[in-house]
């Protein structure tokens, strides 16, 4: 069975030969563009031999100025893929999949409407600085702020389509919002979940798989519950949430999901023995069978992680399924 083909069974609710493994990394800032990007693309993928080949596409939203108001948010222009950043994802993106594994599940990445629309500003405000900026405006003049939503949302639909046109399998969709701290339930439902839901309604109409990621910690994982029918696979902090792997099953009932194990420093991938690791593994498969289940963590590992503990995990989901 090839890595494709394990990772579709285990989607669609049949037995893979194994259950799929998935891990990804931020790459250093020097090695996120050009042929150092794809060269370390294709160490990751080679080194680690899990099924599931996560491009770490890192070229966001360009920063088009300084935003003090709601009516600031005027100035975000519309986006198409002639845009220079989007001709440069794009170029990136085939150049790893020319290179890469035909054979394996191979997935683009997209940041969700909400990270899409903070990180071009977050360089000059901070992070929870902006994130409760764009909260704010909202709540004071929407308008303009819905309109800029709405045009990064465009663009993000347009680049959805190229990666399957490309030749991805699917897309990541690694959505933010959800954390109770920031949005109330009622803001969540108007400014978030309706960008989320066209986006991944895009991505599925050009034929493409969608992997559903909620971000962050201090979840309402309630808001996401009618997510479900517009993702194939559902990842999520089970460990950062906390939201455990049975609270997920239960909410995204049709939904494969994808994880079990931490993603820090503290995590039996990261400094845990082989031996401890296999164990791991062996523990998560009993638990969760190997039907609609993919071995992952709760978000992407430290970028120091050595790529032989994830190898490990691959190679141990390949040989307690076989047993």
């Amino acid at each position: 069975m090839t890595k494709k083909e394990r990772v579709m069974y285990a989607i669609k609710g049949l037995e893979p030969d194994a259950v799929p493994v998935s891990f990804s990394i931020h790459f250093p800032r020097e090695k996120r563009n050009g042929e150092d990007m794809v060269k370390e693309h294709l160490r990751f993928f080679r080194e680690t031999d899990t099924d599931i080949l996560k491009l770490m596409n890192e070229n966001l939203v360009p920063d088009m100025g300084p935003i003090q108001t709601p009516e600031d948010w005027k100035q975000v222009r519309c986006m198409t893929m002639e845009d220079e950043f989007m001709r440069d994802q794009m170029e990136l993106t085939k150049r790893v999949l020319d290179k890469s594994d035909p054979d394996a599940f191979r997935i683009g990445t997209l940041h969700g409407i909400c990270a899409s629309t903070i990180h071009p500003i977050e360089h000059r405000y901070g992070y929870t600085e902006v994130r409760q900026m764009l909260c704010s405006h909202l709540r004071q003049n929407k308008a303009p702020v819905l309109d800029a939503m709405k045009k990064v949302a465009e663009v993000q639909c347009n680049l959805a389509r190229a990666y399957v046109e490309a030749g991805m399998d699917g897309v990541y969709y690694a959505s933010l919002g959800g954390e109770k701290r920031f949005f109330t339930d009622e803001e969540f439902a108007e400014y978030i979940e309706p960008f989320d839901k066209q986006i991944m309604t895009e991505i599925r109409a050009a034929g493409g798989i969608v992997i559903l990621h909620i971000c962050k910690d201090g979840l309402n994982m309630k808001r996401y519950e009618s997510y479900g029918p517009y993702a194939d696979v559902v990842n999520w902090g089970v460990y950062e949430g906390p939201y455990s792997l049975e609270k997920g099953k239960a909410l995204f009932k049709n939904c494969a999901v994808l994880g079990g194990l931490a993603h820090d420093r503290n995590s039996v991938v990261y400094k845990g023995t082989q031996e401890e690791i296999w164990k791991a593994v062996k523990k998560l498969i009993e638990e969760n069978g190997k039907k609609k289940f993919l071995i992952g963590a709760d978000c992407t590992m430290p970028g120091d992680i050595s790529y032989e503990k994830l190898r490990m995990v691959a190679e141990a989901a390949r040989d307690v399924s076989g047993n």
